[in-house]
């Protein structure tokens, strides 16, 4: 699939099947999470698979958002290896975090699988709810899976600003 295609083609699957990915999809889509760039290269990631029926209950426990999506990935990274910027304010953890979720979603599609990047939910319960290390903050969740047979878009999702509104040159 052409760059370009993947990215117009995208959309937030809420509809998922029950067939599982198979293994060599989901591991051309983590392999593009890991080579997403980060700031100094930190790479301060850590994803982590979530499968298993024990795992799912813990999901569906933490938000309403799974939409029957057979593998979640939650995405949580390292706050002690970061980048800070100058002036000590902020860090790279959040976008680093995003960037990397950003390829894995992208990869999904280009895969043939559906994503649903979810934020609803707390991320400190997330980390308790699956005794991250506390130096690990959660991102977001991935819904990952093949979409049912009447999973498309919403409504609203070819609505897009024109871009001389999102856009000034400087």
């Amino acid at each position: 699939m052409e760059f370009s295609e993947v990215v117009r083609e995208r959309y937030s699957c809420k509809s998922y099947d029950s067939r599982q990915i198979e293994q060599e999809k989901l591991d051309r889509i983590l392999e593009a999470g890991r080579l997403a760039p980060t700031a100094k290269n930190l790479q301060e990631q850590h994803i982590y698979v979530v499968q298993s029926k024990e795992g799912l209950a813990k999901i569906d426990k933490l938000t309403r958002c799974r939409y029957g999506a057979p593998t979640v990935l939650l995405v949580a990274f390292d706050k002690n290896s970061v980048f800070t910027y100058p002036g000590g304010k902020r860090d790279s953890g959040i976008e680093d975090a995003a960037i990397v979720a950003t390829h894995l979603m992208l990869a999904a599609k280009d895969t043939g699988v559906e994503s649903c990047w979810l934020n609803l939910f707390d991320p400190e319960e997330a980390a308790k709810e699956f005794g991250l290390p506390k130096q690990e903050e959660v991102l977001m969740l991935l819904d990952l899976g093949y979409p049912t047979e009447d999973a498309g878009p919403l409504p609203n999702h070819s609505n897009r600003k024109e871009l001389s509104e999102t856009v000034s040159y400087l």
